[in-house]
């Protein structure tokens, strides 16, 4: 099966509004709630494209009880610690008429060295059972980049591999324990290189630089302009069709489901950036986060072309 880690799961509440006003009273036309956090937004298009998961991390009080209870429709198996304080809430707003979304991203809960202590050693046992371990998104308070370079190289040691998708330190870190493959972005290309990459030439030196360091997989995004892969076959170089995207919120983690499912199944390189490609892109169609259809990624899928830059 493949794990996913959210340590500082959420409650996603989604607003539509037409025509946002700042200061102002604001009508909500429609509002959904879902499970949130970025493993848990990788969990769902996971299980929507055939693949067993089971999902840990910190849940905690009322808001934590909803979130296990909203994942098992979802066919998520839930393997969580439990605190006793409340899970955060996020909440995004849509604004259909400026088509433009806003975020507001809760801190979550405090996480004591004990209570971290006993969720690793949940974190252990879970592995055992795992082909792919997917570690997402932020730590809550009192966590530091420690937390995630310890959690890569007790994967590591178990020989699975592990996904790690995060950001500033925690990235930073993290990629000291030789992660398999990390997802970053521009800015976080920049930020463990040091270095300006002003052309797709510079990211994909970076990226191989990176990948000298110890990480078999790099993906970079490139937004609408697809993404490209380092890995120890090559350089590849991924493009996407042009779509009318309704939601990007996660089209990033769903593009890590795509990943983690083409690693399980140890497919060549060129399958597993055209699979996760075409997820993240079925992905922004929707309204809902972390969800997409098979109709739509199968139509996807064709449209998508690979080349290979470097061997």
């Amino acid at each position: 099966m493949i794990l996913t880690v959210t340590l500082n799961a959420a409650i996603d509440k989604r607003y539509v509004v037409h025509g946002f006003q700042e200061g102002e009273v604001n009508r909500v036309a429609e509002c959904t709630y879902t499970p949130g956090g970025k493993g848990l937004n990788v969990s769902k298009p996971a299980v929507i494209a055939g693949g067993q998961v089971v999902a840990t991390g910190f849940l905690g009080g009322h808001a934590g009880q909803y979130i296990e209870d909203a994942l098992k429709p979802l066919g998520i198996t839930s393997a969580f610690y439990h605190l006793e304080d409340e899970s955060r809430t996020c909440i995004n707003i849509w604004d259909g008429k400026k088509e433009i979304q806003t975020e507001f991203l809760e801190p979550g809960f405090l996480v004591k060295e004990e209570e971290f202590q006993g969720f690793l050693k949940l974190f252990q046992t879970l592995i055992n059972d795992a082909e792919v371990v997917a570690i997402s998104g932020s730590v809550p308070k009192g966590l530091d980049g420690t937390a995630y370079q310890t959690m890569v190289r007790l994967v590591k040691e178990a020989g699975k591999k592990v996904i790690l998708d995060t950001s500033g330190n925690l990235l930073k870190m993290g990629i000291l324990a030789c992660p398999t493959m990390i997802k970053p972005n521009l800015d976080e290309i920049r930020m463990l290189t040091g270095n300006n990459c002003d052309s797709l030439d510079d990211m994909v030196e970076a990226a191989k630089k990176i990948h000298s360091q110890g990480v078999e997989i790099v993906a970079v995004s490139l937004g609408a302009e697809g993404s490209f892969v380092v890995c120890d076959s090559g350089v590849y170089r991924a493009r996407v069709p042009k779509i009318h995207a309704v939601n990007t919120v996660g089209c990033g983690d769903s593009m890590i489901a795509g990943f983690a499912l083409g690693l399980k199944e140890n497919l060549p390189m060129e399958e597993i950036l055209k699979k996760a490609s075409a997820i993240s892109a079925a992905s922004a169609l929707r309204e809902e986060t972390g969800y997409f259809r098979m109709e739509d990624m199968e139509k996807l899928l064709p449209e998508i072309t690979i080349t290979r830059l470097e061997e």
